[in-house]
Parts: structure tokens; C-alpha cells; sequence
């Protein structure tokens, strides 16, 4: 597996992942997981982007 698929994958696992944790900072009342999961799901659609932004360019 390449580099950009790489990214694309690892982004997206980092973005549900992150989406989960806000969730459950929400369900639990604490601010701090949910900040956590919104910059956790910001990091993996960065790293998503990045994945997709390699692949074009390996064309």
C-alpha cells in the first residue's frame, strides 16, 4: 500500500475515532473529551486530505 492510500486510511480511522470520542464527551457532560474527539476528527480529515492531495500528484 502507498504512501497517500496510507494517509487516506489512517485519516479516516483518526476521523471516526474522533467522532466517537466527541460523542461520548456530549453523552457524558465532559468538555474535555468532546474538544479532544473535534480536534482528533480535524486531524483526520487533515491527514485524509493530504492522502488524497499525494495521490494526485503521484499521477
Amino acid at each position: 500500500m502507498n504512501k497517500s492510500t496510507t494517509d487516506q486510511v489512517k485519516g479516516a480511522f483518526h476521523e471516526a475515532k474522533g467522532t466517537i470520542k466527541e460523542t461520548v464527551g456530549r453523552v457524558t457532560n465532559s468538555p474535555d473529551i468532546a474538544a479532544k474527539g473535534t480536534d482528533e476528527k480535524l486531524a483526520g480529515k487533515v491527514q485524509k486530505k493530504l492522502g488524497q492531495i499525494e495521490k494526485v500528484l503521484e499521477q
